[in-house]
């Protein structure tokens, strides 16, 4: 059975930072192009960062200089460093997994900014 389990989200004053971690089971994610999405209240979900299998990475342009994707591949987890908080940034963050037609996501974690 595969998971992607999301933790580190919580309330976080404006500036301020928090990491996220997605842990997988059932997969190696090191074979997987992964990301970090994001939903907030009555929006779209969104792509906040990418990291593909060789490493490569990409961000949405909001995030730009604030946060940023890695892998540890021995762990089998992605993290997301959330760095310079913004109240805009608050919403739940998902994980994702993608191989060819696999995709797979994490349940989501709560991140709020707020003073």
């Amino acid at each position: 059975q595969v998971q992607l389990v999301e933790s580190g989200g919580g309330l976080a004053h404006p500036g301020g930072s928090l990491r996220l971690s997605c842990e997988a089971s059932g997969i190696t994610l090191r074979l997987y192009s992964l990301g970090w999405y994001r939903q907030a209240p009555g929006k779209e979900r969104e792509l906040v960062a990418a990291i593909t299998s060789g490493g490569s990475t990409n961000y949405a342009d909001s995030v730009k200089g604030r946060f940023t994707i890695s892998r540890d591949n021995a762990k089998n987890t992605l993290y997301l460093q959330m760095n310079g908080l913004k109240p805009d940034d608050t919403a739940v963050y998902y994980c994702n997994g993608r191989l060819a037609s696999l995709v797979y996501w994490g349940q989501g974690t709560q991140v709020t900014v707020s003073s």
